[in-house]
């Protein structure tokens, strides 16, 4: 018997509960709302893939472990995805790892290269696995956080603050570009300047590019790895369930030096071990689809994002410009609100819809109170209706 005294959950992960997703995910099926919370597509993608993964299991590829670094036809497909996209050149045998999605990814990362009181810097708000993952770890999270810039319609970096938080204890800095959930992408300067700053202080850093498809307008998505000395520092994730759309496949991936990838895989191996077997062909197949899937990918979602945004505008908000991601943060004060958790808690009976509130993705929940995160990767009758129904805030 566990004395009753004693806490059941460990005091690294005594913060964490359940997240967020799952309860307005709840909410969004108890009260038949449209869920423009978490973030999945609401269609399949492409046809083509789906039939790889089907052709796999028939054939019986798959259905047992796959070797633990990924078969490798999908890590022989990731170094080619890199050199094609970004002229990155990486050996398949040793330099390419497969995980159970991005997640695992940076779980791994986390476990493998931090020691306990090792300090990350993160950008704030983050993806709410990073305080998880790094919390496990033993790290101690440092967040800088991104502000809204004066123009009003964007989130940026203030370098300074971030150099500013980089102490004798930093270990590594944790980067996400695009970013979830206000939808900045890092410019060449911005990028630039945390390549010459890792290499300065020589930090580790992983960077989650798991949207590295999804950037709209003139943004461009840039790997830190590509930046002169990043690469024999830089652990890169990728993941096929944004890119593709098959988000319940997890089939993630990490790109590094050797040595990295080792690292990462010897916590890997006691997590997940192996996954996906069938869908690693699958996603195999998926990551040489000529550059005309990718163009009508962001094409499409740029459309998306265009017809909530406006929606979302005419019902009150403040909308915030989204540069890359399926997300788009607003800010709620227009409508007489300051409160995101109590906003989204009540948008359902108000409006029929659900969306996240930004504040769970801050360590100073205060910076992200008024700030709420909607989906956009949903069919365009779905953002339609959405849209039509928010339109009762208006008023």
């Amino acid at each position: 018997m566990t004395s009753s005294a004693r806490p059941l959950l460990n005091r690294r992960l005594a913060e964490f509960g359940t997240t967020i997703f799952a309860e307005m995910s709840a909410l969004a099926a108890s009260t038949g709302s449209i869920n423009l919370g978490q973030g999945f597509p609401d269609t399949d993608g492409p046809q083509e893939v789906r039939e790889a993964a089907v052709r796999a299991l028939r054939d019986g590829r798959g259905n047992q472990y796959p070797p633990g670094p990924g078969i490798p036809e999908l890590r022989t497909a990731i170094a080619a995805h890199q050199q094609r996209r970004y002229g990155l050149s990486y050996d398949p045998g040793t330099e390419v790892l497969v995980t159970a999605g991005a997640t695992e990814a940076i779980a791994a990362a986390l476990l493998a290269l931090l020691e306990p009181g090792d300090e990350v810097v993160a950008f704030e708000p983050y993806y709410d696995s990073y305080a998880a993952c790094i919390a496990m770890a033993g790290g101690v999270r440092v967040p800088v956080t991104l502000r809204p810039h004066e123009d009003g319609r964007s989130f940026r970096l203030d370098l300074d603050e971030l150099r500013d938080a980089v102490t004798d204890r930093t270990r590594l800095l944790l980067i996400n570009t695009p970013h979830n959930p206000t939808g900045t992408v890092l410019t060449h300067e911005e990028l630039r300047a945390i390549a010459e700053l890792a290499v300065e202080r020589d930090l580790l850093v992983v960077t989650d590019e798991v949207y590295e498809h999804l950037v709209f307008d003139d943004a461009e998505h840039l790997p830190l790895a590509t930046f002169p000395g990043m690469r024999e520092r830089t652990v890169t994730i990728g993941s096929a369930g944004k890119t593709f759309s098959f988000t319940g496949w997890k089939v993630g991936w990490v790109t590094a030096a050797p040595g990295l990838v080792t690292a990462v895989r010897s916590a890997k191996q006691f997590l997940t071990y192996v996954s996906s077997g069938p869908f690693q062909y699958a996603v195999a197949e998926a990551l040489a689809l000529p550059d005309a899937y990718f163009e009508g990918l962001r094409a499409d979602l740029r459309a998306k994002r265009d017809l909530l945004a406006t929606g979302l505008a005419e019902a009150g908000f403040a909308v915030f410009r989204t540069a890359g991601t399926y997300f788009i943060t607003t800010d709620i004060r227009p409508l007489g609100q300051s409160d995101g958790f109590a906003f989204c808690r009540s948008l359902p009976e108000r409006a029929g819809v659900v969306a996240i509130p930004n504040a769970v993705f801050y360590d100073h929940r205060e910076a992200g109170a008024p700030f709420v995160r909607f989906a956009f990767c949903k069919r365009t009758e779905v953002l339609e209706e959405a849209a039509q129904r928010l339109k009762a805030l208006a008023g």
